[in-house]
């Protein structure tokens, strides 16, 4: 079965790997490890932005990809069979790409637990998934849910 596994670096990521060592001493599992970082800055009239933004953003994005292969590390440890890919984009679309394109039977995501009136009035990567998804959505609630 192949898993799209969505992380973003907050305290449910470690709920999310835990729920993943799990299911991979269940079933055989693949598991694509995604963190999906914002897209690069738009600046009206820099073709890219300035030096200074440049450099802080491709900073932020190497930080990204070391925490992300250091995930994906522990989760080989533990058995997974894993891949970890970082990708930049609108959050929920790129995610549902991914998934579309991996052929992923699943999609696996932590949720932070906002409430209903924040879900409703500003909505949140967890909720524009399991509405745009073609796949099941397993939903891992954070630890202060």
């Amino acid at each position: 079965m192949k898993i799209l596994a969505a992380v973003d670096f907050s305290p449910v990521t470690e709920q999310v790997l835990q729920t993943l060592v799990q299911m991979a001493a269940t079933f055989p599992a693949q598991v694509s490890l995604v963190h999906v970082a914002p897209p690069d800055p738009a600046f009206v009239g820099y073709e890219a932005g300035p030096d200074a933004v440049r450099g802080q953003v491709a900073a932020e994005l190497h930080a990204s990809h070391r925490k992300l292969q250091a995930l994906a590390d522990r989760l080989r440890a533990s058995g997974v069979d894993v891949t970890a890919l970082q990708l930049q984009g609108p959050t929920v679309a790129t995610l549902l790409a991914e998934a579309k394109r991996l052929g992923a039977a699943l999609i696996v995501l932590g949720s932070h637990g906002h409430g209903a009136v924040y879900e409703l009035l500003v909505g949140g990567a967890a909720e524009g998934v399991v509405r745009g998804s073609k796949v099941p959505v397993l939903l891992v609630p954070s630890p202060h849910d």
